[in-house]
């Protein structure tokens, strides 16, 4: 979602606070006079804020605020922390796989992630859900030993099977 920059002549009010290129203050000022100091100068006059009553004008280039303010949207959809990562536990797992599943999930827990982990269940092996049970619980016991981990949501019996979300402490 792209900000509309207001500047020069798209600015519709009578005074604005203005701050000058340097980035000093200069107070409140008419809107022409602001105008005229920025075409003085050979710059714009940007409307920076319009939740203040009057608002702020910045006198500085359009290219470059422009180009500022993409630098910063770009920036702010790259954060990737915090993302909830996926790890499906099945219900004949080995040992071995538990452990190599378990280690993935100590791996994205240090990255700041979160894991939701999920064993679904089919048929006959609903039934046997204590099985299933003693089965995240090694998961679970695993995951510690490498990354101490609390519950975001407690193992939850749902229709298709078990799942529950964990994070780092």
């Amino acid at each position: 979602m792209r900000k509309r920059i207001i500047y020069n002549n798209f600015i519709r009010v009578s005074q604005v606070r203005l701050i000058d290129e340097k980035g000093e203050q200069l107070g409140v000022v008419s809107f022409e006079e602001a105008k005229k100091k920025a075409q003085a100068l050979g710059l714009d006059l940007i409307q920076v804020t319009e939740k203040v009553d009057p608002p702020v004008c910045k006198i500085m280039d359009y290219g470059k605020y422009a180009y500022q303010l993409e630098k910063k949207e770009r920036k702010g959809a790259h954060q990737k922390a915090g993302e909830l990562k996926s790890i499906r536990l099945t219900f004949a797992i080995s040992e071995h796989d538990i452990e190599t599943r378990a280690k993935a999930a100590g791996e994205f827990l240090q990255k700041g992630n979160k894991v939701r982990f999920e064993m679904p269940l089919r048929g006959r092996e609903k039934y046997l859900d204590g099985f299933a049970r003693e089965k995240i619980n090694k998961f679970l016991e695993v995951v510690k030993t490498h990354t101490p981990i609390k519950f975001e949501r407690e193992l939850k019996k749902e229709p298709r099977g078990f799942s529950g979300i964990i994070a780092k402490v």
